[in-house]
């Protein structure tokens, strides 16, 4: 089963690259606009997927406490009879607390804070995103340069990731936003 969710957080990765290409191509502002709106969250997509297979690997098979283990799987914890349990209600954390958890709980890795790196770049992604998913007053300007920016985000988060848990990185990171698929 984990082996399907890998390929599938993959797979979306490998389309929101080529609808970027697509919106890269495309000469018309509202085919533009619509690939863009594609490949970003299709991007975003893939992120919460890698994560959703990562917080399941190691929830499963690491010496995670109940507490940790509920936020890798976003469920709650409750005290019963005297002892912390999991329950199957939903709990949701925010993505960067998970990846954060990845990262420092599970892969015991300190994340560098004092320059640029991923976790800013993710952070500005993660902004942009909002502007779109929860759009209010006015309509958010959406450019290939935000887009292409949240991509490289996301595989660089994924490429931390994959270092810190895995010893090597994301197989496809060196491909940044150039996709395999045609369609």
């Amino acid at each position: 089963m984990m082996q399907e969710i890998d390929l599938f957080a993959n797979q979306l990765l490998e389309e929101a690259r080529r609808f970027f290409e697509k919106a890269r191509e495309a000469t018309d502002t509202p085919t533009k606009d619509a690939n863009l709106h594609a490949a970003l969250m299709l991007s975003f997509c893939s992120l919460e997927a890698h994560i959703n297979a990562m917080g399941e690997e190691f929830a499963s098979s690491f010496n995670v406490s109940v507490h940790g283990k509920g936020v890798l799987l976003e469920k709650d914890v409750k005290l019963e009879n005297g002892e912390f349990k999991m329950t199957q209600a939903l709990r949701m954390s925010k993505l960067e607390d998970r990846i954060e958890f990845l990262h420092m709980g599970v892969a015991a890795k300190e994340i560098d804070r004092s320059s640029a790196n991923w976790r800013g770049q993710l952070s500005s992604a993660i902004n942009f995103r909002n502007k779109l998913t929860h759009a209010r007053r006015e309509v958010p300007a959406i450019s290939e340069t935000d887009v292409q920016r949240a991509i490289e985000a996301i595989i660089a988060t994924l490429d931390a990731l994959f270092h810190a848990l895995y010893n090597t990185g994301l197989p496809s990171a060196n491909r940044g936003t150039r996709s395999r698929l045609t369609f």
